[in-house]
């Protein structure tokens, strides 16, 4: 069952226990992003907040991100993970410096690849707050297992975020604790530098094909 939670003014948080995504209404039209597992029944929740036209925007292609585009027929996508949507959708590019307002935010796309080759985070300069995705969270675990992931990227794209940290007030990430203040950009980094550098001890995940890597601050789910 979905929640919903006005969170500030025209900013909803849609949670089904397992990932959230974020819808801001305007006064003509109203911006979604992420569209959650196919079974998230996010397109319902929409509908029950508002009536206006929905623009998609996403942070990833992930499942769990990417299951509900269906209902909805096109979404902005970075290229790089286009592969990914199996869905019979309208795909529009999202690149670097796009800017989305709505309802008074205005949110700068900044590609950030690593957890995904096309993952993005939204950004509200003025309001100080960052949607990261999947690429940002409070102790994890942050998947980096599987044919679509690259710890060297995202090593990279947290050090990007991290010269932006000090403009960030408020993280919401789309899994586990939030918010979350911008301390855990730098914090995820250290732990995925330790991880690349092959500091941290992994144990088999009991299921997933991947080994559980705990650093000082963050869990990575990890292959290689």
């Amino acid at each position: 069952m979905i929640q919903v939670r006005l969170f500030t003014d025209n900013f909803y948080i849609l949670d089904d226990g397992r990932v959230r995504q974020f819808l801001i209404v305007g006064e003509k039209k109203a911006l979604l992003v992420d569209t959650g597992f196919p079974d998230s029944h996010v397109y319902e929740a929409v509908q029950s907040i508002t009536d206006l036209p929905v623009q998609v925007i996403m942070t990833h292609a992930d499942i769990d991100h990417a299951g509900g585009l269906k209902d909805f027929g096109s979404c902005r996508l970075h290229e790089a993970d286009w592969n990914m949507v199996k869905e019979d959708v309208r795909l529009e590019p999202l690149r670097e410096g796009d800017v989305f307002e709505c309802g008074g935010y205005r949110l700068e796309t900044i590609e950030i690849p690593g957890h995904t080759y096309g993952s993005t985070a939204f950004f509200d300069r003025e309001k100080k707050l960052l949607l990261p995705g999947d690429s940002v969270q409070k102790a994890g675990p942050i998947y980096m297992f599987g044919a679509h992931r690259d710890l060297d990227l995202y090593i990279e794209s947290q050090r990007k975020l991290c010269a932006l940290a000090g403009q960030v007030e408020t993280i919401i990430p789309c899994h586990h604790e939030y918010p979350i203040r911008p301390e855990y950009i730098g914090r995820n980094l250290e732990d995925a530098a330790a991880l690349k550098r092959g500091e941290l001890r992994g144990e088999k995940h009991p299921y997933l094909p991947c080994r559980s890597y705990k650093g000082k601050w963050t869990e990575f789910y990890y292959d290689k």
